[in-house]
């Protein structure tokens, strides 16, 4: 703390200490360690700062060890400056308990994460389904695939040509940081769509809910974080119940599996070189430029793969089924939901770990088997249920056992 120097008062000697005696007039100081804020306190409650050369002895003054006892033996009141912490309230009449609801759950931080996983989830929910639905009069993935990134990338362009958000500058370090990123979320990308046009939504999503053992072995073998062995029993419920609750949906087919499998060590591979490439650009420059070098990625193989049979009768079989309208404006809607869920995750990873990243993408998974078996009229069994609810608890355990580690380690870090 910072104070005046007192000499209206007279000194008495007792006990080996000088007694300062509060004088009649009330002193302005600033208290540096209590938020550097000026406040009027009576003199007596001003600890005072060694002045001149310090001399050790009994009689050496030092401004934190002179307590109101001392100074103030004839005040009939004694007052304490309290310590301003950074989620106390401003206010003079806001009491402790107002304080400590502010870093409780709900402080602005958790409320922006869950905001955040929010709108992933239902941007991710109506992409699923409006993409299913095209594969049903459109089965051609890897068209569709770099539909989904062209949309995406002229959103990008408009978006940096009027300033929001405003272009990063990219240079040959970071272009070489992004590209494999970029071919890791191509080679997910695709894979994923390949397996949504080949089997249900629900067998995909059970095959890829197993992407956060992925993450788990990736972020312990591959960047040598050690993953509690807590941390890996909680996640065993949340893959079991979600596997439970798409069995009814379940039709096994090895196109499918095997490209739902390839997506998950893709998708593991971008969270983990994402992460690292977030250091010196904000996630929505990365996630502009990812899905840039990924369009160039996905481009050829649509065009050596699928462009002979979209030129014979791949487009015009669509446009027969739906009009041209409806399959113009659906490529057009499924491309947007896609780019603004992806474009929500990448700002959500920024936010947290990729292993907790990983589990609120369990976690959505979800949401969308919940939401397709309503939208395309699938019977809800009751091991659906218990599956859903097996998941959801899972998630709830991880969480609470990393909300506990989280704590302890700050409170020895704050030791």
């Amino acid at each position: 703390m910072e104070s005046r120097v007192l000499t209206g008062g007279a000194t008495a000697i007792r006990g080996g200490l000088p007694l300062l005696r509060k004088p009649a007039a009330v002193m302005k100081f600033t208290t540096a360690a209590t938020c550097g804020s000026n406040r009027d306190f009576p003199a007596g409650a001003v600890t005072a700062k060694p002045v001149g050369p310090l001399i050790a002895g009994p009689n050496s003054i030092w401004g934190r060890q002179l307590r109101p006892a001392i100074l103030l033996e004839t005040s009939p009141k004694r007052e304490s400056v309290k310590p301003c912490s950074a989620a106390a309230s401003p206010s003079a009449g806001s009491s402790d308990s107002s304080g400590d609801a502010k870093v409780g759950f709900f402080n602005k931080a958790t409320l922006t994460t869950g905001f955040f996983f929010f709108m992933w989830y239902f941007l991710n929910v109506i992409f699923n389904i409006l993409n299913k639905k095209i594969y049903n009069y459109f089965p051609y993935p890897y068209f569709v695939s770099v539909i989904h990134l062209a949309v995406g990338v002229v959103y990008c362009l408009v978006s940096w040509g009027v300033g929001l958000p405003k272009r990063a500058p990219i240079d040959s370090t970071q272009l070489k940081l992004l590209t494999p990123v970029a071919f890791c979320h191509a080679l997910g990308h695709v894979t994923s769509n390949v397996s949504f046009a080949a089997v249900a939504v629900s067998f995909t999503h059970t095959i890829k809910a197993l992407e956060p053992f992925f993450n788990a072995a990736a972020s312990q073998f591959i960047l040598g974080q050690q993953i509690p062995l807590a941390l890996w029993l909680s996640l065993a419920p949340v893959v079991l119940g979600v596997s439970m609750a798409s069995l009814t949906e379940l039709s096994f087919n090895w196109l499918g599996f095997t490209s739902a499998m390839i997506s998950n060590i893709s998708f593991t591979y971008r969270s983990i070189y994402s992460k690292k490439a977030m250091t010196d650009m904000d996630s929505t420059n990365v996630y502009a430029y990812i899905s840039i070098i990924a369009l160039l990625f996905c481009l050829p193989p649509a065009i050596f793969i699928e462009g002979p049979q979209l030129l014979q009768h791949g487009f015009n079989d669509a446009i027969a089924k739906v009009g041209l309208t409806k399959f113009v404006t659906d490529l057009f809607w499924v491309g947007m939901f896609y780019h603004l869920y992806n474009q929500v995750a990448t700002n959500t990873l920024e936010r947290v770990a990729p292993l907790t990243h990983a589990v609120g993408n369990v976690l959505k998974r979800v949401f969308v088997i919940g939401f397709s078996i309503v939208i395309f009229g699938n019977k809800i069994s009751t091991q659906t249920g218990i599956g859903t609810g097996i998941a959801i608890a899972g998630v709830a355990i991880y969480s609470f056992i990393k909300a506990k580690m989280e704590e302890e380690k700050r409170q020895k870090k704050a030791a």
